[in-house]
């Protein structure tokens, strides 16, 4: 968007101005806030009906008050996972970051108006997916938990499962291609492991279609799983595993061609993620890049 510029503008410049104004107004493109800086996507190719809005808090302005519209929230949680889908008064929760992004992400739902949750995924038992999700359950009606069916003996898996056992739930593990729904969002279950030495490898990745847009959720999964995947085309992906070099593939990426790639990742961490390769792959097909560690909490709502 042209800045203002001084009364010497002349007629011209200034209707140009106010012609490109209205046109990124018609294409949903919100103008955010000092506590809601909102970006525009670049490839806007099938995107058109889509805004997307990044901050640093969840706050009231990250509400819709439009139930039918699909709302995806990809929660700043450092080093971690933490995704909410809502539309129609239903709601899925993938992931719930590490333990001590339980109380934050309580707090995160509670502001998003989120009474219960529908279908709470823990894509696979490392602590920075699952840490989490005992708070989750602890304070939110919860009527699915899908896992993997991989145990570990940490104390963070415990936890997970005594509160599970003290709200007299169950744990269950998807098969390939299961399917169910959230409001008119349609889910399928595109991979789900078992392997107890790479818990990676056990990831669950979900895709979801929603009125003409296709999104991929890939928790950690590896490039040896991304192989494996029944996928076509995919407008928007949870990049795999951080943005690490051991996911996101070139083969890949230039299959599913994301118009929107999102990559949750702490600040400065010791892993160097996401790897350079990896936002060269995806700069390379003309991905839109948005990082957890650059701008905060990122809101995409498909009207």
């Amino acid at each position: 968007m042209a800045k203002r510029r001084k009364k010497s503008i002349n007629s011209i410049s200034y209707l140009i101005a106010v012609i490109t104004v209205a046109i990124l107004s018609a294409l949903g493109i919100r103008f955010g806030t000092q506590s809601q800086q909102a970006i525009s996507v670049v490839n806007l190719d099938n995107l058109e009906n889509i805004t997307i809005t990044t901050g640093k808090e969840i706050t009231q302005e990250f509400v819709s008050e439009e139930k039918e519209n699909l709302q995806v929230y990809f929660f700043d949680v450092g080093q971690a996972d933490s995704i909410l889908v809502k539309n129609e008064d239903k709601t899925m929760l993938i992931d719930a970051g590490n333990n001590e992004d339980g109380e934050l992400l309580v707090k995160n739902l509670q502001t998003l108006q989120v009474t219960k949750i529908d279908y709470l995924i823990g894509t696979h038992p490392h602590e920075d997916h699952i840490g989490g999700l005992d708070d989750i359950i602890q304070n939110f009606e919860i009527e699915n938990i899908y896992m993997p069916n991989v145990q570990t003996n940490t104390k963070t898996f415990e936890d997970v499962l005594d509160a599970v056992a003290q709200k007299d739930l169950t744990i269950t593990t998807p098969k390939v291609h299961d399917t169910f729904q959230i409001g008119e969002a349609q889910c399928e279950i595109m991979a789900v492991g078992d392997d107890a030495d790479n818990l990676n490898l056990a990831s669950i990745v979900i895709q979801m279609k929603f009125d003409g847009l296709t999104y991929l959720f890939t928790g950690d999964a590896e490039e040896e799983i991304e192989q494996k995947l029944e996928v076509g085309k995919v407008n928007i992906l949870k990049v795999g595993h951080h943005g690490s070099d051991t996911s996101s593939s070139e083969n890949f990426l230039q299959k599913i061609a994301p118009e929107v790639a999102i990559i949750s990742v702490g600040e400065g961490n010791s892993y160097g993620h996401p790897s350079q390769i990896v936002l060269d792959r995806l700069e390379q097909i003309g991905s839109k890049v948005y990082r957890t560690d650059k701008v905060g909490n990122i809101w995409i709502e498909q009207k």
